[in-house]
């Protein structure tokens, strides 16, 4: 911890997931973005970055529901007939995955009450765990989110999910914005471009903290 002008500001890791204060934020891990046979399989998107992050995320929730450390689902949510998009949000749903989908139809995904909305099998959550719905790429946008983390005296919050470049780092973002340290558990975010979750995690780099899901655990488990 380091003062400044009478602030007191973390710097070590074990103050900035301090599991007194501490959330972990899992990031649209559903069915339709990041499991075989589902929306974004269909369509011929990679999902190969999320079979070997998958384990990993589990046992870093697994490491939170032990000590104590809240954890929250945001869920992307699509409401029947397109009637939580706007003009400028399918056109922004037109641009996504262009190579595999090109101009066309908007991609149909995480529908309202839908199987594929879904957390996925080995994320599923369990009793005490927060489920926040969203319906654009941030999750504090027209949710509940900061709410729920300023009535738990929540001061930090640890980001994990998909996709690291588009809705991590929107709700990463916006979790700062909101007064929040931020840590990226690095190797607990996906995406299904490569090249863009390597450039999101070098932006990220230089903005929040980074840390691997062991390193977290450490922190947690002592």
């Amino acid at each position: 911890m380091i003062e400044i002008e009478g602030k007191q500001v973390f710097t070590e890791l074990d103050e900035l997931v301090d599991p007194s204060h501490t959330a972990l934020v899992v990031v649209d891990m559903q069915r339709d973005f990041c499991a075989a046979g589902w929306a974004f399989d269909r369509l011929g998107v990679d999902l190969s970055m999320y079979p070997p992050m998958i384990p990993r995320l589990a046992r870093l929730i697994a490491a939170a529901r032990a000590a104590g450390v809240p954890v929250i689902y945001v869920q992307m949510t699509v409401l029947p007939g397109r009637l939580s998009e706007s003009p400028a949000q399918i056109r922004f749903n037109l641009r996504l995955h262009l190579a595999s989908h090109a101009e066309g139809e908007p991609l149909q995904y995480t529908l309202d009450g839908s199987e594929g909305q879904a957390i996925v099998d080995e994320l599923v959550p369990e009793p005490g765990d927060l489920v926040v719905k969203k319906y654009r790429s941030s999750g504090f946008w027209g949710t509940n989110l900061d709410l729920l983390l300023r009535s738990n005296g929540i001061r930090s919050v640890v980001m994990t999910g998909a996709t690291t470049e588009g809705c991590v780092e929107s709700t990463a973002r916006d979790a700062l914005f909101n007064d929040y340290y931020v840590v990226i558990a690095e190797d607990c975010v996906g995406s299904d471009d490569r090249a863009q979750h390597d450039a999101s995690l070098l932006l990220m780099r230089h903005r929040f903290d980074l840390a691997t899901a062991d390193e977290i655990v450490s922190v947690w488990s002592r």
